[in-house]
């Protein structure tokens, strides 16, 4: 199943081709290989029963020969190496990669419901049956969507998402580039000025369905702002952010690309930094010291360098990308040096949905192992999300959240680039 084919399916078949298993059903996965999670080896032939969504076992095969099953289903994958589905942090399923920042004001709301199940099923037949949404782009869409593919009606990944993005006023995050008429009305409504108004703001994203808060500490490189990429939020705003989310049980990202802004965030206790262009030892010393981990999203700074000079981006865009251009290579090499804790995030949005899988060569080339890659985009990735008890591993409790591949990605993590199977929470995406 190669990325084009299934890149030139309909939208509609977000909808219609999503493989339910009827309550309580059975299924019988026969595997050439399973690897149970990132420290484990290959097994040889397995079974692995699945049965209402969730794993109920897995049985080594060694050289015995196939048994009868007393399943309702049987899929045969004795031919793959079976693993848990892969985790993106950093998506945003509701965009697609424009320079056309005008869109904004042209495009109504249920245009983006579309393109994000559109999204969706691109992304879990990539291989990634779970995802952070972060930043959607109108209210609800990705709320929305996560209700959609838990319950079946649209074909993608368990969805987390922080619905929209809380920013400084003018900032990356604001609405900017439009006379001041069109910036009201586009207004997210989630952009803030002192720590009240800030803690606020985050309140109404929790009353709004959001898993989790995401800001832009810093500023960005798409945005049609050009204050530069160092702090925005002040300390006490991001302090009050982090602490308003944790007394309603959410965690923070933090949008960062600056070192000051990096260590700014990372003292205010965020979980994540997302991007960390600039990171340096002061500010790897904050993230460590306060348990911060780092998702890199290497494949948008590939994705934005591909339309450099060709008229996509505005000039005080494309000023941005060549400045980050010179540091985006290192991120992973420099976060390895100072032992900071990675986790894998694409930023897919920004290149097209369902290239999530090229981050990962991306961050071997950046020192990491193939081991310590895939446990990036699995168990590490899990225990971000704080479910680790969850997801991110082929064991008995756990969601059936499988894909198969050839060849073993221990060895060479490049085969997850071409994902052959796919089930979400014991569905078949096909």
């Amino acid at each position: 199943m190669k990325l084009l084919s299934k890149l030139a399916v309909p939208v509609i078949a977000a909808v219609t081709l999503l493989s339910a298993p009827a309550a309580a059903e059975t299924i019988a996965i026969r595997a050439g290989n399973v690897i149970i999670d990132a420290n484990s080896e290959p097994t040889g032939p397995a079974l692995v029963i699945v049965r209402d969504g969730k794993i109920l076992e897995i049985e080594v095969l060694a050289n015995a020969p196939p048994r009868p099953l007393n399943v309702d289903r049987v899929i045969d994958l004795s031919d793959k190496t079976v693993l848990p589905g892969m985790i993106d942090l950093h998506t945003h399923l509701s965009g697609d990669p424009s320079g056309e920042f005008w869109r904004a004001a042209t495009t109504p709301p249920e245009y983006y419901t579309l393109i994000a199940a559109k999204n969706a099923r691109i992304t879990a037949l990539a291989g990634f049956t779970t995802v952070r949404d972060l930043g959607s782009r109108t209210d609800q869409v990705t709320q929305m969507l996560r209700r959609a593919t838990a319950e079946g009606i649209v074909a993608g990944p368990r969805v987390v998402t922080s619905a929209r993005t809380i920013s400084i006023v003018g900032g990356h995050g604001d609405t900017n580039g439009f006379h001041k008429h069109v910036n009201e009305v586009l207004d997210s409504g989630f952009t803030c000025t002192g720590p009240v108004e800030c803690s606020e703001k985050v309140r109404e994203a929790s009353k709004y369905g959001a898993d989790l808060i995401k800001i832009t500490a810093t500023g960005g490189v798409l945005s049609q702002q050009g204050r530069g990429l160092e702090a925005h939020f002040t300390d006490a705003e991001m302090k009050s952010i982090v602490d308003t989310a944790e007394t309603l049980g959410l965690k923070v990202a933090a949008h960062a690309h600056g070192a000051r802004g990096i260590e700014a965030a990372a003292r205010a206790g965020v979980h994540t930094i997302e991007h960390g262009t600039y990171i340096d030892k002061a500010a790897a010393d904050a993230m460590k010291a306060n348990g911060t981990t780092l998702v890199p999203t290497l494949m948008a700074f590939e994705g934005i360098k591909t339309n450099l000079g060709t008229g996509f981006y505005t000039p005080v865009v494309e000023d941005k990308i060549r400045t980050v251009g010179q540091f985006a290579g290192t991120i992973v090499e420099r976060a390895n040096e100072y032992g900071v804790k990675i986790a894998f995030g694409t930023d897919a949005g920004v290149f097209p949905h369902g290239q999530n899988a090229g981050e990962l060569a991306l961050m071997r080339k950046g020192g990491m192992s193939d081991r310590a890659v895939l446990a990036s985009a699995t168990t590490v990735a899990a225990e971000v999300l704080g479910l680790e008890d969850e997801i991110g591993r082929i064991a008995p409790g756990f969601s059936a959240d499988i894909i198969a591949v050839d060849g073993n990605p221990l060895a060479d993590v490049s085969v997850l680039e071409d994902v052959d199977f796919v089930m979400v929470r014991g569905r078949v995406i096909e």
